[in-house]
């Protein structure tokens, strides 16, 4: 049943968990390796999806799934969570929080840009502005201001945090053909992808992990990040009678996000963060009212 109210409480909690976890990435890498806080989140991850589940009546459809389909989840096991979240973290581990964190929001444009040869979409004008404004905003907190010698801070870190934001698009695109239910495919895609990211941090940095404020970050990405804001989300989708509404929530997340980083880690916010943050928002802002326009121009607004 859709409920209006209920789908905007469902998408306020998933913005407010999200702008928690840029601070619980930094709090984790400080004694965890990337790939060590990926395989702790994972496990934890798995454990709160099959929970909601068993909670939502639904955990029988794990086991009636097609041939194809479990090959499916091997597939996009493997871009996530392994290879998204393996560039994040890394990203996470090399750049201060609050220039990871932007960088990581222009994944909604590279979709928009991706889905013009996957998804036969067009180009517009707008969506090319919108690209130059989103990615002026990328080249000033890359460079912490010093835009004209295009000097960046950590020109991997930079290179990790884009690189995420091309596989996250990448996913839900192919994501777009997936017929299983939400939760059940990303329950099924981290489960598979376990193995893999165990085996990778077995052979690299080992399985042992410090007990301490680092694990415990570890774990709260896995509960929360991947887990319940998920789940929050696509109920948030499904109860909304205006998705547009709840969508636009999305865009207090980065400046809440801000307010954790310098209160609990102690980032001094450079001021070229909020310039490109606001740069990166209007691009942003900007392609997401092309789409809108779009909708309402079909009839679905």
């Amino acid at each position: 049943m859709k409920n209006q109210k209920q789908a905007m409480l469902f998408g306020l909690g998933t913005v407010l968990l999200w702008s928690t976890v840029a601070t619980a990435f930094k709090l984790a890498l400080a004694d965890l390796a990337p790939v060590q806080m990926l395989l702790v989140a994972c496990v934890a991850s798995i454990m709160v999806m099959g929970g909601a589940l068993v909670i939502m009546g639904r955990w029988q459809e794990v086991f009636q799934l097609s041939r194809r389909q479990y090959l499916q989840s091997i597939g996009m096991g493997l871009i996530n969570p392994c290879l998204y979240y393996f560039l994040l973290f890394g990203a996470f581990d090399r750049l201060p929080a609050q220039e990871a964190q932007p960088l990581n929001y222009t994944w909604a444009l590279v979709l928009a840009y991706l889905s013009v040869p996957f998804l036969g979409q067009k180009l517009r004008r707008i969506d090319i502005l919108a690209g130059l404004v989103c990615y002026a905003g990328v080249v000033v907190i890359a460079t912490r201001g010093a835009v004209t010698s295009l000097s960046f801070s950590d020109p991997l870190g930079v290179s990790l945090a884009l690189g995420s934001t091309v596989v996250w698009a990448s996913y839900w695109i192919i994501a777009t053909r997936d017929t299983r239910d939400p939760v059940v495919g990303l329950f099924l895609n981290f489960l598979f992808g376990l193995p893999v990211i165990a085996l990778v941090c077995w052979y690299t940095v080992g399985l042992e992990f410090p007990l301490g404020g680092s694990l415990a970050a570890a774990l709260y990405v896995g509960v929360f990040e991947m887990g319940i804001a998920f789940v929050l989300w696509s109920q948030a989708m499904k109860k909304a009678e205006n998705t547009s509404k709840v969508s636009n929530l999305i865009f207090i997340s980065p400046f809440l996000s801000l307010v954790f980083i310098y209160f609990i880690l102690g980032e001094v916010i450079l001021p070229s963060t909020y310039v490109g943050l606001v740069l990166i928002i209007a691009g942003l802002w900007l392609q997401q009212k092309k789409v809108k326009q779009r909708e309402q121009a079909l009839g679905h607004g």
